[in-house]
């Protein structure tokens, strides 16, 4: 009898070694590698990139034709926005996220909608029955007629029937981590199981222009398990984030081919589904105090969205030798720069001060234009002085202590006018953009002394 060969496969990005190894020699992971039998190679021939089974060819690039694909539009607007405005035929989509964020829910509610308006949906459940997903659907008020079709099932040959009988224009993969090749005698979840299933759905979603939403597990980092050819392969990779001890969830974009990645979704978990939140700045401020020290307002941009967040610092003597810098929602290397700033810049004594600042309401802040912000609520709590409540600040900060530029300044500050803010910091170097906007005080600034000296007046 041949003896069986295995090989060990890194778990996070597929990397195969003939001997277990403690570290990837290609990521750099720690105790990620898996070992799997063998298995004897397949000539596979298949295209999996045609649409509709056409036989691809070489040409010039000048001479490609594009044929305008018509996106398909749900009800849920956030949900549309993320996908760069609505759903690409024959596309596939990745969804990650953590236990329980509500992943399936929402790909329920998506696919009830699409079921509305006429379209023939396949919901595959790998880790529910379907007596579950009808309880599921009758609290969300999913309605199931002859386009919303249930298939609780993992194995990949029933699931290749099932769609060629069929005929759906949607697939819901529910999750890709319990599918399984019966061909392949590794266990389900692993990297040649999840890699072999993925490329079967990318053929079946290319050459039958069928649309495919597929669910995956996230590890303890918060990254989609399994390797990361997953991402590669797919179209569009959307993450749902959110926090158990807070209602609202957040959908990000982190690949789109279709669309911008800069796209943010927010939603709100209620007893009868997700529902979406059109206005995220009353959300993320319906609880700040008026008139308190160390809180300021920053208009941030969330893809093509104005979105008003708190920024909130908290500013105490250190009790150690070092000073402790402590940061959420905003990078911590920024919030080290900015006291540095503060301090060469503005004559605050920082260095034997404890720094804590966080975005209020577990929204994540990463671009430029917060840095003006971040540095009013450093310095309002040090100083303990108030900050104006319909104050809002938009600016970046250089290293010589000037307020520079940033883009899209104008639905900025329409939005700060819109939600009642009466002042608002913008650079100088702006200002010309924002001569026709009334009903807003317009202050604008060139370094961060002046910022400090009008705004903690």
């Amino acid at each position: 009898m041949a003896k069986t060969k295995t090989q060990f496969v890194c778990s996070n990005c597929g990397f195969v070694s003939q001997r277990y190894m403690g570290r990837c020699a290609n990521c750099g992971a720690w105790g990620t590698f898996v070992e799997e039998v063998m298995q004897p190679e397949k000539v596979d021939r298949k295209s999996r990139v045609n649409l509709a089974g056409q036989v691809a060819k070489v040409e010039r690039l000048d001479e490609v034709n594009i044929e305008e694909t018509p996106r398909i539009k749900t009800d849920n607007e956030e949900f549309n926005r993320v996908l760069g405005g609505g759903i690409v035929p024959g596309s596939m989509v990745l969804i990650g996220g953590d236990p329980g964020i509500g992943k399936s829910t929402l790909l329920l509610q998506i696919s009830g909608q699409l079921a509305n308006l006429g379209k023939k949906i396949l919901y595959i459940a790998g880790e529910e029955s379907a007596s579950q997903i009808k309880l599921r659907a009758e609290r969300l008020g999913v309605r199931g007629d002859s386009d919303f079709l249930l298939f609780p099932e993992t194995d990949m040959k029933q699931i290749r029937q099932a769609i060629d009988e069929a005929q759906p224009e949607f697939v819901v993969i529910d999750s890709i981590q319990t599918m399984q090749e019966p061909d392949i005698s590794s266990s389900v979840g692993s990297v040649s199981q999840i890699r072999e299933t993925t490329a079967e759905l990318l053929q079946i979603a290319k050459t039958n222009n069928i649309t495919i939403f597929i669910v995956g597990h996230v590890t303890k980092e918060g990254a989609i398990a399994g390797p990361k050819i997953l991402e590669h392969m797919v179209d569009t990779v959307l993450y749902f984030e959110g926090d158990n001890q807070r209602s609202f969830r957040l959908l990000r974009a982190v690949k789109n081919r279709f669309g911008s990645t800069n796209e943010l979704g927010v939603f709100d978990m209620q007893h009868g589904g997700l529902v979406e939140v059109a206005n995220p700045s009353d959300l993320f401020l319906e609880e700040r105090l008026a008139d308190a020290s160390g809180s300021a307002v920053v208009v941030a941009m969330e893809g093509t969205r104005p979105i008003l967040v708190e920024v909130q610092a908290l500013v105490t003597p250190t009790v150690f030798g070092n000073a402790q810098r402590t940061a959420s929602g905003i990078d911590r290397n920024r919030v080290s720069l900015l006291m540095a700033v503060l301090e060469k810049r503005a004559n605050l004594l920082l260095q034997n001060q404890d720094a804590y600042v966080r975005a209020a309401g577990g929204v994540r802040l990463d671009e430029p234009a917060i840095d003006l912000a971040v540095a009013i609520a450093i310095a309002s709590s040090y100083n303990d002085i108030q900050t104006r409540s319909t104050d809002a600040f938009i600016g970046e900060i250089g290293l010589t202590g000037e307020i520079r530029r940033v883009p899209n300044v104008v639905e900025r500050v329409n939005e700060a006018k819109k939600l009642g803010f009466k002042r608002v910091f913008v650079p100088k170097h702006v200002a010309e953009q924002l001569a026709d906007i009334e009903g807003i005080q317009i202050i604008t600034t060139k370094t961060l002394s002046e910022a400090l000296k009008t705004a903690l007046e």
